[in-house]
């Protein structure tokens, strides 16, 4: 009897659960993103775009440094390729930045885009910056801009019903490409 009840709350691979038709993907490196919230960056010395630069690039992830930003793939990424324009100087709100770095920022998420396309051919972008805390910035003590390319199809369940996504390179393939690519393109 005990056999049969247990079947109700186990899965093909009898692991604990409710059973469904979906595989998992687990992604735990995450985990130490969404504990630390944004108590995580307390002041420059633990802000993560503060860090990087003092970094090499393949360390850090950065595929570009300009003179008042960087650009650098997002550890955790809605899709391949999914950048980050930075300004070095560790201010929250993009009414902080000045009009040179608000005109490199710009340039760079241009040239984001134009070499996204030439690595990775997607079908449009998503830009956005998340102001604050309550406007959904992960980190909110450090502006960035994000450049998401984005593919025909690429919405799938995934981010939706199980808040997973599906990324089919790794970190370092991906910058050593766009790195590559970002040499060998000019800036308009």
């Amino acid at each position: 009897m005990q056999e049969h009840a247990d079947q109700s709350v186990t899965d093909d691979f009898e692991l604990a659960g409710v059973p469904d038709s979906f595989q998992r993907l687990w992604t735990p490196y995450r985990m130490a993103y969404i504990k630390g919230g944004q108590e995580q960056v307390k002041d420059e010395a633990s802000c993560p775009f503060c860090a990087g630069p003092g970094r090499t690039d393949e360390e850090a992830l950065i595929v570009h440094r300009g003179k008042t930003c960087y650009v650098i793939l997002n550890l955790f990424p809605y899709n391949p390729g999914h950048l980050l324009v930075c300004p070095y100087r560790h201010v929250p709100n993009y009414t902080d930045i000045t009009v040179e770095e608000t005109a490199e920022m710009a340039e760079l998420a241009q040239q984001s885009m134009r070499v996204l396309r030439k690595v990775s051919n997607p079908a449009g972008f998503n830009l956005g910056m998340n102001q604050g805390e309550a406007g959904g910035a992960g980190i909110a003590a450090h502006l960035h801009q994000h450049i998401v390319p984005r593919w025909n199809g690429d919405g799938n369940f995934f981010p939706i019903i199980a808040q997973t996504k599906a990324i089919p390179q790794t970190l370092s393939e991906v910058r050593s490409a766009i790195a590559e690519a970002w040499d060998s393109e000019t800036l308009n």
